[in-house]
């Protein structure tokens, strides 16, 4: 079992003006994967949406499709659980035109609520979602819970584990910068990494996890907020976390999880430096 490379969006160096050209342009970089994105609306048409699926089919690249940035699963409002569901669903249709088989989605802000408080409304919400993604025939497309980076954000490794809990085919998509960020710089380093895997097969099983969503990056935080900004590898100020001991630790497990780099405008040159350190801990 190997693991997979690429970048969330185009980088800096990407030299074309359609997404359609990024499949063939990442593989012949050596990459293996690349994650639509979505964050501020689904806006791709079907055509575009079928032509970089057939692009990537031809250039063996595996997709994942990125959900609107402002979905909360955690706001109990009705009307916004509604226009969440349609987000989702938005996602679902542009990801089967496609063919990428995991949507990576947040999960939203306390809301001055407790974090049990607000995992109990989003594990509402997910349920409901969930209902109407069966119903609507996407359940041959995974949805990705992602964890989070700000401290006042629902979105901890625990939290997403126990939404993910909640059926089988929800894939965790595990955020090591995030996880960082949150934690002021605890997560870090070959014993972090241990604990936190070590977390996940606990939780999900290992068949489960061992091919887990991923986003990695690293990070600046701020001492109340967590998350500031997303930096680039070439960065000489001390930001993380280091990708190497996590490289080595899923060499050494034999997992294969998908690993979507999400570096400010290097996330190409990032995921194969990443890919790197994974293939000579191998």
């Amino acid at each position: 079992m190997t693991a997979k490379f690429g970048p969330a969006g185009n980088a800096d160096a990407f030299p074309y003006k359609s997404s359609v050209e990024a499949p063939g342009w990442i593989a012949s970089l050596g990459l293996d994967c690349y994650e639509y994105q979505c964050g501020k609306g689904v806006h791709v048409g079907e055509d575009t949406a079928r032509k970089l699926g057939q692009a990537a089919q031809e250039a063996g690249i595996t997709l994942s499709l990125h959900a609107p940035y402002f979905i909360n699963l955690a706001n109990p409002d009705p009307e916004a659980l509604k226009k969440t569901i349609g987000y989702i669903l938005q996602s679902c249709r542009a990801a089967d035109w496609m063919g990428a088989g995991r949507i990576v989605i947040h999960t939203g802000a306390l809301m001055k609520r407790s974090r049990r408080e607000a995992l109990d409304i989003a594990l509402g919400s997910m349920e409901k979602i969930l209902k109407v993604w069966e119903g609507e025939g996407f359940g041959h497309i995974a949805l990705c819970p992602e964890t989070m980076g700000k401290i006042n954000q629902l979105g901890d490794l625990g939290e997403v584990l126990e939404l993910c809990q909640l059926d089988e085919r929800l894939i965790p998509c595990v955020d090591f910068g995030h996880l960082y960020a949150r934690t002021l710089g605890e997560l870090e380093g070959h014993d972090a990494c241990v604990r936190m895997l070590d977390q996940m097969e606990q939780a999900l099983g290992r068949s489960r996890v061992k091919t887990f969503h991923s986003h990695f990056s690293q990070i600046e935080f701020t001492p109340k907020g967590g998350e500031k900004c997303h930096r680039t590898f070439a960065d000489n100020e001390g930001f993380g976390p280091d990708p190497a001991p996590l490289m080595a630790e899923i060499a050494r497990r034999g997992w294969g999880p998908t690993f979507i780099c999400e570096s400010a405008g290097t996330q190409t040159d990032d995921a194969l430096t990443m890919k790197g350190l994974y293939q000579a801990a191998k």
